[in-house]
């Protein structure tokens, strides 16, 4: 199953750039990008769900995080881009894909650029993707959720005129912790035990209630709050049990 997974997802790759270079050549905009990231997640025996009205327009997400599926998973039910640390920009291939779909890249130790990060940020976020932040910058296993870092939220102060921020609480319910990317695990660890996994899992995206960041005081309000309703949301009914 892992090899068949595996040749899948390599000929989803290869169609994908060629129709995006075509697609770019005729000077349209490309799905493929966001289609090729469905298909990861497709192939990796993950169905997507949703609950609750998504925004589609003039919207910030911010999402709870499990591991890099969700990536795929995010991008594949919203054609977002994200916010990712700039440590994977050098890596072979999955560097190169996050750059075609617009990733805009931080670093978490070079404190002196954050300035500059929050610009490219509010560039982006008035662009024709949504943008994605995964405020906890890391993963976890479901149990809880992490601190969140409030550095990027600045983007949203003051916010682009009728930007909404939306959180998202994901999960994927009793599997959450297999698929959970935590601790010292080899990220090719983590990808070996997801796509040779036979069962089927299902991703759901709770679109929670919107908000107007307009309405808060600064960075640490907004994502106090969203920290909140992703809290209460996971509280609520979405927690993960573990695996068998």
């Amino acid at each position: 199953m892992f090899l068949l997974r595996l040749l899948v997802m390599a000929f989803s790759l290869i169609a994908g750039l060629v129709l995006h270079n075509i697609w770019r050549l005729l000077k349209l905009n490309s799905p493929w990008p966001r289609l090729f990231l469905l298909s990861i997640s497709w192939t990796s025996g993950i169905a997507t769900a949703t609950k609750g009205v998504r925004i589609r327009r003039n919207v910030f997400y911010a999402a709870n995080h499990h591991s890099w599926i969700d990536i795929p998973v995010m991008s594949g039910v919203t054609g977002c881009t994200f916010v990712a640390n700039d440590g994977i920009e050098g890596w072979p291939l999955i560097g190169w894909l996050c750059k075609i779909n617009n990733t805009i890249f931080v670093s978490r130790e070079n404190k002196l650029s954050v300035g500059n990060q929050v610009d490219e940020l509010r560039d982006a976020m008035t662009g024709d993707q949504p943008v994605t932040i995964f405020p906890e910058g890391t993963t976890h296993d479901g149990s809880g959720l992490l601190p969140f870092k409030p550095s990027l939220f600045a983007a949203l102060v003051p916010p682009p005129p009728g930007m909404l921020v939306q959180p998202v609480f994901l999960s994927y319910g009793r599997h959450t912790h297999r698929i959970a990317w935590v601790g010292d695990e080899k990220v090719t660890d983590n990808f070996w035990r997801l796509l040779s996994y036979l069962k089927p899992i299902t991703a759901t995206l709770h679109f929670l209630e919107p908000f107007d960041p307009a309405h808060y005081p600064d960075r640490k309000a907004i994502s106090a709050e969203v920290r909140a309703r992703i809290g209460s949301a996971m509280e609520g009914g979405g927690q993960s049990m573990p695996y068998v």
